[in-house]
């Protein structure tokens, strides 16, 4: 057992809706610039949480975690995994391994699958999977804080509807160069900026306040995942980013 000691206490954001997300994050809960894969090691669960590439997750018993960093050798893959739903300075880290067990607020969980994209955790006992999949009293977004249970769940009723809110598999979603906030049903939030120069990309999540992930120059071709539901990054301009929904 590989202990990850998380913080007891829940952040705050004094911008409900994403604008103030706290201290920058370090270059290590940023993409590298390029992959060597594999894309993904280990299987996901049906009842997994998913922490996604650069951000954070809030679990039962008020902690949280963060996938912070990866590294990948093009045939196995590691994830660091850090301390807390949202970065601050001196949070604790660790490096994982799928089939790894890790404890937060007393929960044990096991590290089922590591991709570029997302970690996915197995809850190991029946108090946090309770939390986890138990359905929220409305699948109405009312913004900041008030959002958490639709952000940091896998109730399926919560799937289903954030699935629904993303264009069909196979059409695409655009996301505006620098153009504001493009907002979704379950309180989701995304933005995009373009290096026109690199041909690469920041896209970032944010729900309930919390940044939920951060994916750091991202190229066409790469996957990213939102709310459970797979992209494939498939075009940059300088007016906007365009994902590819790539799964049901």
């Amino acid at each position: 057992m590989f202990p990850l000691l998380a913080l007891t206490g829940c952040g705050s954001s004094s911008d409900e809706n994403g604008g103030d997300d706290g201290p920058t994050p370090p270059a290590t809960a940023q993409a590298a610039p390029k992959d060597k894969g594999p894309l993904c090691v280990g299987k996901a669960g049906a009842d997994g949480v998913h922490v996604l590439r650069g951000g954070g997750f809030r679990l039962p018993g008020g902690g949280g975690v963060q996938y912070a960093g990866a590294t990948a050798d093009g045939t196995s893959r590691t994830a660091t995994l850090s301390d807390g739903e949202k970065y601050e300075e001196g949070q604790k880290e660790q490096t994982v391994e799928p089939g790894q067990k890790l404890t937060v607020s007393g929960h044990v969980y096991t590290v089922r699958q590591i991709c570029s994209y997302r970690v996915v955790l197995e809850p190991q006992d029946a108090q946090a999977k309770a939390a986890l999949t138990a359905a929220p009293a409305s699948l109405e977004a009312k913004g900041g804080e008030a959002d958490a249970g639709l952000c940091f769940s896998t109730a399926p009723s919560v799937l289903a509807a954030a699935s629904e809110g993303f264009p069909a598999k196979g059409d695409t979603l655009q996301l505006v160069n620098n153009g504001g906030v493009s907002t979704f049903p379950t309180g989701l939030s995304l933005t995009a900026s373009v290096d026109a120069t690199a041909q690469t990309a920041r896209i970032g999540a944010n729900c309930a306040a919390i940044p939920v992930a951060i994916y750091e120059d991202v190229r066409a071709g790469d996957t990213v995942e939102f709310g459970h539901v797979l992209f494939k990054v498939t075009e940059l301009t300088d007016d906007a980013v365009r994902l590819t929904r790539t799964s049901g």
